[in-house]
């Protein structure tokens, strides 16, 4: 199988970011399975993880055979944003990660949309989940940034925890070919999200100054460390039994 960046087109290596990003998501959502708050809420991050789910096959789709890509690559192989691998941790944390993502996640696609790239048509189709997946963050960090004491509390370490790994966001896109610059999303998400935390009676973290918005290096294959456990985890199944079928 032939995943490396410099054998791969312009618009292959851009599928591959974003359908990584799908994909590590996915997978973490998923691992709420059996553990979610509530059973309404883990009914509602299974189906955000089956959308994630569906973005990530079709982008892994347009670069090569997506069982392949997803179960047999190695940790420096993958293009994914570091955000989306970080752990779940508590439910604030998951949500703050969530919208995040989300919010960036509906700003890309939209652009995409419109665009006549080869992710016109499906950024057209996934930007109406990423509608919900903003929603659902956007109102729990309402509901627990003004919530109790202890909720709020949480909800402010995950923000700050989280918002070192936004800055790789708004990095242009390995060899990009979305037609616009995604450093132009920086704005309106530090709009948005400061909106929401602001709403939520949360602090917004420190910008470059204090260096906030350090970026990460997921797009270059450089993950953090619970990312190589994730993907053993993921993994695992398929490379036990190479080649098995249902």
């Amino acid at each position: 199988m032939t995943t490396a960046r410099e054998t791969l087109g312009p618009t292959a290596v851009t599928a591959l970011a974003l359908g990584d990003d799908a994909l590590v998501l996915s997978h973490r959502l998923g691992e709420w399975a059996g553990h979610a708050p509530v059973l309404e809420e883990e009914v509602a991050l299974a189906n955000i993880a089956l959308d994630l789910l569906g973005q990530a096959r079709l982008l892994l789709g347009m670069v090569g055979d997506e069982d392949e890509l997803a179960f047999l690559r190695e940790e420096r192989a993958f293009r994914n944003l570091q955000l989306v691998e970080q752990p779940n941790g508590d439910f604030a944390h998951t949500i703050t990660r969530q919208l995040y993502f989300s919010t960036y996640q509906h700003l890309l696609y939209a652009r995409l949309a419109e665009g006549d790239s080869a992710f016109a048509p499906l950024a057209a189709k996934a930007v109406k989940e990423v509608v919900y997946h903003q929603d659902h963050a956007r109102q729990w960090a309402l509901r627990l940034g003004d919530g109790t004491e202890e909720s709020h509390h949480r909800m402010q370490r995950a923000v700050d925890a989280l918002w070192r790994f936004t800055g790789e966001m708004f990095q242009p896109l390995p060899l990009d070919v979305t037609g616009f610059d995604v450093a132009d999303l920086r704005s309106p998400w530090t709009a948005t999200v400061t909106g929401v935390l602001r709403e939520a009676t949360l602090s917004v973290p420190d910008g470059p100054t204090t260096g906030g918005w350090r970026a990460g290096a997921g797009r270059q294959g450089l993950h953090t460390e619970p990312f190589g456990r994730m993907l053993a985890e993921m993994q695992h199944l398929h490379r036990s039994h190479p080649g098995a079928s249902w």
